[in-house]
């Protein structure tokens, strides 16, 4: 039995693996919550383009990667916060800052999954699902 427990952890590790390589883009097995969290990634500007496409009869969620001029990747750093062992929640006060502001937290809400920056501005708390700089 060799399923994958956290699908959104696994979906961060490819990113970065891909980053690492210097690959143009990157296949995901399509779910709502990673199609979410890669619309934010482009809506901050982490990378160029997101869609989904069929892979071998499955849905599959293609991550176009950016770079800037350098060949140094948009995304210096991706991290999973929040668990399936550990959740980790915070209210619209503790929301909290990643490198100063400079990087951008992915909190689920019960408006959906937004920014760290639009769920203060919303005054919404939620899980902390990733933190990305």
């Amino acid at each position: 039995m060799s399923g994958i427990t956290d699908p959104i952890a696994d979906m961060l590790t490819r990113v970065r693996n891909a980053l690492i390589v210097k690959h143009e883009s990157v296949l995901i097995p399509m779910s709502k919550m990673k199609f979410q969290i890669a619309k934010i990634l482009k809506d901050e500007g982490y990378i160029k383009a997101y869609k989904s496409v069929e892979n071998s009869g499955f849905p599959m969620l293609e991550i176009k990667l950016a770079y800037d001029d350098s060949n140094i990747p948009l995304i210096q750093g991706i991290k999973r916060i929040s668990k399936p062992g550990l959740r980790i929640y915070v209210n619209k006060t503790n929301i909290p800052k990643v490198y100063a502001g400079l990087g951008t937290s992915i909190i689920t809400t019960s408006q959906g999954l937004v920014t760290g920056k639009e769920a203060w501005r919303r005054g919404l708390g939620g899980e902390v699902v990733c933190h990305v700089w």
